[in-house]
């Protein structure tokens, strides 16, 4: 009994952890408001740009869609193979989650 307590135990710790590693949408939706809003527009009119298949794409193989999208653009500089690298985790979330298609709209 003592042993199945303990197992669950370690399962939930083990999913709060993994829950919280990763890409998270608050995140996202700050960056966003940091480096994109300039050139994009608030984060209503910059997520819904795309769908959300239109989104997975762009961020697919290390966001290079993405570093594509902003080549010879004045955000080249800023949208960087590394700040995606750093980043893009959380920017997807957010693209994502208020695509076009969501039927969710941002709070920003």
């Amino acid at each position: 009994m003592k042993f199945n307590r303990l197992a669950v135990t370690a399962i939930l710790g083990a999913c709060v952890f993994f829950s919280t590693a990763h890409a998270d949408v608050k995140k996202g939706q700050k960056l966003y408001l940091k480096a994109c809003k300039e050139c994009h527009g608030n984060g209503t009119k910059g997520a819904a740009m795309h769908s959300q298949a239109e989104w997975k794409k762009l961020f697919d193989n290390n966001s290079q869609g993405m570093v594509d999208a902003h080549k010879g653009t004045p955000g080249e500089n800023k949208m960087s193979p590394s700040f995606f690298e750093k980043n893009g985790e959380h920017i997807f979330d957010f693209l994502h989650e208020y695509a076009n298609d969501s039927g969710n709209v941002p709070s920003c």
